[in-house]
């Protein structure tokens, strides 16, 4: 309360000492004294005196990046406000010059969104709930009935930041009290606070002036000066229309009407103006060019290699190619564990830690022992990650083929995939001493509609299902050792045709009862009229 109390008292201050700096001003500068006492305008400032303030505070006592991008949200609402003073004082624009109009306004939302990318940073999810929401400024491009609605745009904005703020109090609920009131802060900043704002001041949207000159992007060229006057003594009878050359299908109609030949207006086509002889075109490149195209640098580059403890709290392993003897041994579980951009390595983490999160590696081993919070496998590819102890969740998201090997302590793991493929988890078998049963994670998935809503199942994999697949080739490879086998039982397979279809009747029926219903006539059609002689002769 005290807080809020200073900082109202801190802008009323504020606003004081500029009306009396303003109080000799000329009468040009009137658009800022009026907007200096605009109701739409002190109610801003009130806004941000009474919400962002707990913001600020919050993070200038948390410090690093989350002030950072906390003084970046600051400019971003001071930035609307000058664009609020501004409406009242222009025209409304066209759609190219409302996007030039906010353009400053994009530019300080994109310095927050900037932060979010690159290396996952500690404090992710600070940075991700401060630009996410600060999207919700954008209200102030809102153009009239066609545009959404103006709440429903904050509110919208917010709820794509309330998943990393949410993060936030979970993460810090027990840890740092500063961080869970930045969060809570952060969120009546914009609910109830802008909405609120919105909802009282412009409803309607933005009030653009409607006496105000447009604000031109650039000095315009002076005026042509008019035609000449007539003269007097001439009239237009004098100057006949013939004397004019005609211009568009006019002269076309007149060229016709002459009595010329057609071919007297074009030109002769001359040896040097054919393609096949132009010395502007080649069909060859030049040796400068490929030269240019091939040393050009590439995009990213692979930075140092890494195996350190930053802050004494995270691990870092950043970079490491072809490396099999990396290890991790001074760890506590206080401590989290961070491998980025590692190909070809094996790294193993001996002891308890909190988190560990794999990124963007490639041919990748990790071993490790216990974690308390999860193991996150993001971005990768070719990686194979063993558990020895305990793990509570696994979480594989974006990953192409990941081998997860399971100990006893580890079995009631829960593990979330999210666009991967070709994840197996091998787990141990019945005996003690017996080899690891591998299971393969289902990444199709069944989804039908009953009832009013949808039913998702993942897709089996059993005999029929895999039936289904097979190629007509290995479809009959199957109907033909099959009836060899009853052929070899019945004591002789005849000579005649007709035995081996009714051979592949039996067998049809057999599948059928066994539930394997992919094979029908057509199969047993192909094998009669394409596999049956070859078979007559090879057991005749």
């Amino acid at each position: 309360m005290e807080e809020r109390i200073m900082a109202r008292l801190e802008s009323a201050v504020a606003r004081l000492e500029a009306l009396s700096l303003r109080g000799g001003s000329v009468a040009g500068s009137g658009g800022n004294d009026a907007s200096a006492t605009d109701p739409s305008i002190l109610a801003f400032e009130d806004f941000m005196g009474a919400y962002f303030g707990r913001v600020s505070s919050a993070g200038v006592k948390i410090g690093g990046q989350v002030l950072e991008v906390t003084k970046i949200l600051e400019q971003a609402l001071n930035m609307q406000k000058e664009l609020l003073i501004k409406i009242k004082q222009t025209q409304k624009p066209d759609l190219a010059g409302l996007a030039e109009f906010l353009k400053p306004l994009n530019e300080v939302i994109m310095k927050a969104n900037s932060m979010t990318e690159g290396r996952r940073s500690d404090f992710f999810n600070h940075l991700k709930a401060a630009a996410d929401s600060s999207t919700a400024l954008a209200w102030i491009a809102y153009t009239g009935k066609d545009c959404a609605c103006l709440l429903r745009d904050v509110e919208e904005s917010w709820q794509m930041a309330e998943f990393y703020n949410n993060k936030i109090l979970v993460e810090y609920k027990s840890k740092d009290p500063n961080h869970v009131e930045w969060a809570k802060a952060l969120k009546e900043l914009y609910l109830p606070g802008l909405r609120d704002y919105v909802k009282s001041h412009y409803p309607l949207g933005p009030v653009w002036s409607a006496t105000a000159k447009a604000k031109a992007a650039a000095p315009s060229a002076p005026a042509p000066p008019p035609p000449p006057p007539a003269s007097l003594f001439t009239s237009e009878s004098s100057s006949p229309s013939s004397s004019k050359p005609k211009v568009g299908m006019a002269a076309v109609f007149q060229e016709i009407s002459s009595g010329k030949p057609v071919t007297s207006g074009l030109r002769k086509v001359t040896d040097n103006m054919k393609t096949k002889n132009r010395a502007d075109r080649t069909g060859v490149v030049g040796a400068s060019e490929k030269e240019s195209r091939t040393s050009s640098p590439s995009f990213s580059k692979a930075g140092p290699p890494k195996l350190e403890l930053q802050m004494g709290r995270k691990w870092v392993v950043e970079n490491q190619i072809g490396r099999k003897n990396l290890v991790i041994d001074d760890c506590d579980a206080k401590q989290s564990v961070y491998i980025f951009g590692c190909k070809d390595s094996v790294l193993q983490v001996q002891g308890k830690v909190n988190n560990i999160t794999i990124d963007k590696c490639t041919k990748m081993g990790i071993v490790f022992m216990d974690v308390v919070a999860a193991c996150e496998i993001v971005n990768c590819s070719g990686v194979e990650v063993q558990c020895q102890g305990s793990a509570p969740t696994i979480s594989v998201d974006n990953t192409g083929g990941c081998q997860l090997y399971l100990s006893t302590g580890s079995l009631g793991a829960s593990i979330t995939t999210a666009k991967s493929s070709e994840i197996n988890v091998l787990v141990p078998g019945a005996e003690p001493d017996g080899d690891l049963v591998e299971h393969a994670l289902p990444q199709q998935f069944i989804h039908t509609f009953k009832d009013g809503q949808f039913e998702t199942t993942p897709v089996s994999h059993s005999g029929g299902s895999c039936m289904g697949v097979m190629r007509g080739e290995l479809v009959m490879l199957l109907l033909w050792w099959c009836t060899v086998l009853l052929l070899h039982m019945n004591g002789g397979c005849g000579d005649s045709q007709q035995n081996m279809v009714c051979h592949s009747h039996r067998m049809l029926y057999i599948f059928n009862y066994l539930g394997v219903t992919s094979i029908h006539e057509r199969h047993l059609l192909a094998f009669t009229e394409e596999v049956g002689p070859k078979f007559q002769l090879s057991t005749g």
